[in-house]
């Protein structure tokens, strides 16, 4: 069975350990259009899987600060407007949270699996942590090294590729996927 990744961030590729949709590249990107990570990853992967024969696996995934009612959300790669970085979006972040004590969030990813533009399922992971003043770490990408992870006494960006794979939104959307398909009939 032959699964491919739709998705143009190295960072996902790396903590997916997947291979990317071959000439993802030239295909036009995917309207997000979806107001929930499970709509945006059901689009982009009906849409990418109409490509190729093989299974196609699309995620969204981003931060939910609950004293910002869960924003920065689907937006959490725009947050501080289109064609941002990392740097501005992390720098609105703490400058929202400015003087907020309850400063608990989660990770969210749901990974939406399809074939032939059907969908398969869909996998949906969460990490639970809080959001710190300072960055702390320069593993990991995006908010890692503002989300503090209480059990292993760290922010993700300070924990180990291996360390956060194991708990992280994406590790547990992940292996729920893997498990799936393990399941299926073997088509050889």
């Amino acid at each position: 069975m032959k699964l491919y990744c739709a998705t143009k961030n190295p960072g996902k590729l790396r903590e997916f350990e997947a291979e990317p949709l071959p000439g993802l590249a030239d295909i036009p990107a995917c309207d997000e259009t979806g107001t929930t990570f499970e709509a945006n990853a059901i689009e982009k992967a009906l849409y990418y899987s109409q490509f190729t024969p093989e299974y196609v696996f699309a995620d969204d995934s981003g931060l939910a600060v609950d004293a910002l009612d869960g924003a920065p959300g689907i937006y959490s790669a725009r947050f501080a407007g289109p064609d941002t970085t990392d740097a501005r979006n992390n720098a609105l972040l703490i400058e929202k949270l400015r003087g907020v004590v309850n400063r608990t969030a989660r990770y969210v990813c749901v990974i939406a699996l399809a074939r032939g533009g059907k969908l398969i399922g869909t996998f949906r992971g969460e990490a639970e942590g809080a959001i710190v003043d300072d960055a702390r770490g320069a593993n990991g990408f995006g908010y890692d090294p503002y989300f503090y992870y209480p059990p292993f006494g760290c922010t993700f960006g300070e924990a180990t590729h291996e360390q956060k794979q194991g708990v992280s939104h994406r590790g547990a959307a992940l292996r729920a996927m893997r498990s799936f398909l393990a399941g299926l009939p073997d088509e050889s």
